[in-house]
């Protein structure tokens, strides 16, 4: 069922193979965001997001970093891998708790789609949302754990 999501543990790697992840843990959510800079790093579309808790999330291998400012007023930093210019993942000054794995580097995501789409305000006109998915013009409440 949607929103449910059993404890896993997830593997993955970016394009090129120098960064790996090991996620032990629930989603907390899933997004698919279409503001404007996740439009910028994902070549006009949105970005497709898993939500863990940061301890959960265990990396290696080089990442490079870059920044901006987020329409909250928060700092979000993406992380990528400076090799492959893959995304891994992206964090929220305001939330260092929570780790935003970008779902295309996960290897088998099978059970992870996006639950609602975000910053749907600043899709393109051509966007095609799904209309089952909940729907938020901007930022949505923070995500809680599931039980």
């Amino acid at each position: 069922m949607l929103g449910e999501t059993a404890l896993m543990t997830y593997t993955g790697s970016c394009a090129c193979g120098a960064v790996t992840l090991e996620i032990s843990g629930k989603t907390l959510g899933t997004r698919q965001c279409w503001c404007r800079q996740c439009q910028q790093i994902a070549a006009g579309g949105p970005t497709n997001n898993a939500i863990f808790r940061a301890e959960d999330v265990r990396i290696d291998g080089e990442l490079s970093t870059g920044e901006w400012p987020a329409a909250s007023g928060n700092t979000l930093t993406f992380s990528f891998c400076p090799s492959c210019g893959a995304q891994i993942f992206a964090q929220s000054s305001a939330r260092k708790h929570l780790v935003t794995v970008r779902i295309g580097v996960i290897d088998t995501p099978n059970d992870l789609r996006p639950e609602m789409a975000i910053w749907t305000e600043e899709a393109p006109a051509w966007a095609q949302i799904d209309p089952r998915l909940e729907n938020y013009p901007r930022q949505p409440p923070p995500p809680q754990a599931k039980a």
